[in-house]
């Protein structure tokens, strides 16, 4: 039995980055011997045991497939090689291995590519799982900063695999696993962008690919193109937030604008309505959490009202603030406003301006906050009690807006 150090533990020690997990493989060893030892078994297609002290992932040596949701068979008898094993993996940065002295077992070159920054293939087997496509495009969006590039001719299988229509009919599940990584990274841009010039951000995400092209008025959108104009956003929206729901939220505040009926472009009147209905149809399929799907739909719905802050009604501002549901999660209006900034700040050359409309809505949504149940007549009840709220609520945020505008002014 010998046991290998394999994967991202060793790519990442090679490129001084923190290792953040470790997995093993285990080659010549039989399940029942690794029982034997104390490991306990997980997994129903293929043998891979938790160590009993460290609780770190041992594999058993495999060949055939990829490493999850292949199509292609896997062997795990005790014959099968590390090398074997290597082969099977996605890319050659992935593909290395240390042994228990720590040397570094590199039969495809993985430590070269990593110097000269290039993310490639280790063979045609790539093409077994579809869903490595994604996979690549999110290694592109953790690595841009280091400045690594797609090699070519993996570039070239991945476009095969999208036109032979193998990205089609991906899990739903393993699709958002791959978007959620891809949104936690330093440059999810690059995400979106590699998958877009495969052809396959048309296949798995058709409702963001469909702003690309779109016009939008250069006055308030120097960058002009709504695609262009999302993906800058999303860019602000990393600056400001590691919190994913917001970055979800930026990605998907404009959705409804690939759906404008082109006799009122660059205009996009109704965008807000038409994109929460988009962003249900995208959390729908590729199951999306509910709290990133409320939160991007409060934001499609009313960041065009944040934006205008100043020139909306107190019962507007109200209005914008209870469907939000900030009053029941304050949290969320912290999200919110994030997202608006982002918005506003990703466009061509706005990234410095000031975004007041933030803090202003929350001194607003703290006036309106104060005004309570307990606040109020305690023979009203029911619909009056309701009232007498909104009515009090209504005032306090017109007294606010009176004095923010006369600072403003």
């Amino acid at each position: 039995m010998q046991i290998y150090l394999v994967g991202g533990a060793v790519r990442d020690r090679l490129l001084e980055m923190p290792v953040k997990e470790r997995d093993f493989v285990v080659v010549g060893a039989t399940p029942e011997q690794m029982q034997a030892r104390g490991f306990r078994r997980v997994g129903s297609h293929f043998p891979i045991f938790i160590h009993p002290q460290t609780h770190e992932e041992y594999a058993l040596a495999r060949s055939g497939g990829s490493e999850a949701g292949s199509s292609g068979e896997l062997a795990h008898d005790q014959s099968v090689t590390l090398e074997q094993d290597l082969a099977r993996r996605d890319l050659t940065i992935n593909a290395m291995a240390e042994d228990g002295q720590g040397e570094l077992i590199d039969p495809y070159g993985g430590r070269e590519d990593l110097q000269r920054r290039v993310l490639r293939h280790v063979s045609d087997a790539f093409s077994d799982d579809p869903i490595r496509v994604l996979r690549v495009a999110r290694f592109m969006a953790r690595y841009a900063d280091l400045g690594f590039t797609l090699a070519p001719e993996t570039h070239a299988l991945m476009s095969e695999m999208v036109a032979a229509g193998q990205l089609d009919h991906l899990v739903a599940e393993r699709v958002w696993q791959e978007l959620y990584g891809a949104l936690g990274e330093t440059q999810p841009r690059r995400f979106f962008e590699l998958l877009r010039s495969l052809g396959a951000l048309q296949r798995v995400l058709p409702e963001l690919d469909a702003l690309f092209g779109v016009p939008q008025p250069v006055a308030w959108h120097p960058e002009v193109d709504c695609g262009e104009h999302t993906l800058m956003a999303l860019q602000v929206a990393v600056e400001l937030s590691d919190d994913p729901e917001v970055r979800f939220a930026t990605l998907t505040h404009d959705l409804g604008k690939g759906t404008t009926p082109e006799r009122i472009l660059p205009s996009h009147y109704g965008h807000g309505e038409r994109g929460s209905r988009l962003i249900d149809q995208l959390c729908d399929r590729i199951r999306v959490p509910g709290r990133f799907r409320e939160l991007a739909r409060g934001c499609a719905s009313y960041h065009g009202h944040l934006h205008r802050l100043y020139e909306l009604r107190p019962k507007t501002v109200l209005k914008m603030l209870t469907g939000l549901g900030a009053f029941r999660q304050p949290g969320r209006l912290t999200q919110f406003i994030l997202v608006c900034q982002a918005d506003f700040q990703g466009r061509g050359g706005f990234r410095q301006r000031p975004y007041p409309q933030g803090e202003d809505l929350m001194r607003l949504y703290r006036a309106a906050a104060e005004v309570t149940a307990a606040t109020q007549d305690a023979s009203l009840i029911g619909r009056l009690l309701g009232d007498a709220i909104q009515r009090e609520r209504i005032e306090r945020i017109g007294e606010r807006m009176r004095t923010i505008g006369a600072t403003v002014n």
